[in-house]
């Protein structure tokens, strides 16, 4: 009787393990080293700066059209930073503020240099990627905000000036937006872009203007930070300036 019991009990065991799913063991399994190649070793794990902040895309110039032409004075902005070139064919190159001391120890007026950039469809404008000086090869490149040299430093302060003379070109932002004139006495002036849209018919080329404001003379050029403008000194309207961003309202 109990042997009998025991044969039950085996062949029942038997029969469980029959029953379990294939696909159980159907998992493939890694290959032994005798049955291929090796499994590639791991990859190392990022250090220094780049294991913190994580990879910089920085792309290749080369790979962008490139302008040729010779440098005739730099832009400024209100602040009196270099933020780009005007060719002496009156391209405008533009390239960000944070590199204007790159700038202008790589290039001066009258260098010839290479441009690589994207070109505007209906302006003379190009957004920079990257300048070169033909003949230094000192080439100044644009690789993001991340790698500026910090944060600006305190603006320095402005002379109230007033300034006569015929529009010689108007000056765009890198998105094309109209933003100042170039005069011809070499001065240039700044305004906002939606007041420069305002008064487009005072910026025409050949117009006579004047302009009230506050005047930076730097060693790379004249700039006026515009308060009023029009096209003489009896027919001046103010400047609108767009509320500091967070600035509260008059309280009631």
């Amino acid at each position: 009787m109990k042997r009998s019991l025991r044969l039950l009990i085996v062949a029942g065991t038997a029969l469980v393990s029959s029953a379990v799913p294939v696909s159980l063991y159907a998992q493939p399994l890694p290959p032994s080293p005798s049955a291929g190649a090796p499994p590639p070793p791991p990859l190392p794990p990022p250090s220094g700066p780049a294991a913190a902040a994580g990879p910089a895309a920085v792309y290749d110039p080369q790979q962008l059209p490139a302008i040729n032409g010779t440098v005739n004075r730099y832009t400024l902005t209100p602040r009196g930073d270099v933020d780009g070139l005007i060719l002496a064919d009156g391209t405008e190159v533009h390239l960000p503020p944070h590199l204007s001391t790159q700038l202008v120890y790589a290039v001066r007026p009258g260098d010839a240099v290479t441009v690589r950039g994207l070109k505007a469809m209906t302006i003379p404008l190009v957004a920079a990627v990257s300048i070169t000086n033909d003949r230094s090869g000192q080439t100044v490149t644009d690789s993001g905000p991340g790698f500026g040299p910090g944060p600006k430093g305190p603006r320095q302060a402005g002379q109230p000036s007033t300034v006569q003379g015929r529009v010689q070109m108007a000056l765009h932002g890198p998105r094309g937006d109209v933003n100042g004139v170039l005069i011809e006495d070499g001065t240039i002036l700044r305004l906002p872009p939606p007041e420069a849209e305002r008064f487009t018919a005072f910026l025409a080329p050949s117009q006579p203007i004047t302009a009230q404001g506050d005047a930076l003379t730097t060693p790379m050029g004249r700039v006026i930070d515009v308060q009023a403008i029009g096209p003489s000194p009896t027919q001046l309207s103010f400047i609108q300036r767009p509320e500091p961003p967070g600035k509260k309202g008059p309280r009631p």
